[in-house]
């Protein structure tokens, strides 16, 4: 029991410094929320902490050019979505700002890109292995459809179901390994999906208490994000996942694949589920 405790902390530990982006985000979205700044608009002064944030990640090796190239990437799409979404009422940004673009302000791309940078830190720190991964000929078309129906439902039917049940079946035998003080464990992929995509709707009650944007149901006064958005972010981090897998496999850094019956054979006592 204490071995297992012990392992636990260490894993909490290890996501934790993973986490270092997203609690920045925290922090800032708290700290304008209470102390007002001078000069400039609340929105502004984020875009400027997220970017600061963002040069030392990396001027301190936190986290490498390649891995800034999904980053930023990442921020892009996340942006492009933010755009969209407030254009169709979705949610909304009420608060002025220099630094906006349609109604959304530049710093909301850095919340997405913070989901980008946990991964590719997690990837490194855990020394994360997918195992089974399905051919890109499957997830990528995947990937693209669920990413488009962000952008669709709102002039056709949502398939979000349709593709959660496609995930399942084209990720049924794909599997997470990572390493805990020398041990591999091992999960099913799918479960980390929703455990990322859960933990993500716990940080966006949080950002939307702090003002980060607002739902409409939440313009009178801040309530609960509806449960259903961890569909959406379970989803998306589909996305994020081909994005950081891709990186990984061009780059040659970590198998994007392994044999998991050869392996179990080679190295009989380091998987534990």
């Amino acid at each position: 029991m204490m071995g297992s405790l012990l392992q636990l902390i260490r894993f909490g530990w290890e996501l934790a410094l993973s986490c270092i982006f997203p609690v920045a985000i925290f922090a800032s979205l708290a700290i304008t929320q209470i102390i007002p700044l001078p000069l400039l608009a609340r929105y502004d002064w984020l875009f400027l902490f997220f970017i600061l944030v963002q040069w030392w990640m990396v001027r301190s090796g936190l986290e490498t050019k390649d891995e800034l190239k999904v980053i930023t990437l990442f921020h892009v799409i996340g942006l492009a979505l933010e755009i969209f979404k407030v254009h169709m009422g979705s949610w909304s940004y009420p608060e002025e700002g220099f630094f906006k673009v349609a109604g959304v302000p530049l710093y909301s791309g850095f919340m997405y890109a913070s989901v980008a940078s946990y991964l590719c830190q997690a990837w490194r720190r855990i020394r994360v292995e997918l195992v089974k991964w399905p051919p890109f000929g499957k997830v990528v078309p995947l990937a693209a459809a669920i990413y488009l129906n962000f952008f669709t439902h709102h002039y056709w039917v949502d398939i979000r179901w349709w593709l959660s049940g496609l995930v399942i079946i084209v990720f049924w035998q794909a599997k997470v390994a990572y390493e805990v003080g020398g041990i591999r464990y091992h999960m099913p992929l799918a479960l980390s999906f929703v455990l990322i995509g859960f933990f993500i709707w716990i940080a966006e009650n949080i950002a939307t208490y702090f003002g980060a944007w607002q739902y409409p149901n939440q313009t009178e006064a801040w309530s609960l994000v509806h449960l259903g958005k961890v569909s959406s972010w379970l989803l998306l981090v589909i996305v994020s996942f081909l994005i950081v897998a891709t990186l990984k496999q061009v780059k040659g850094k970590r198998p994007i694949a392994i044999n998991m019956t050869r392996s179990y054979r080679q190295e009989p006592k380091i998987y534990q589920k």
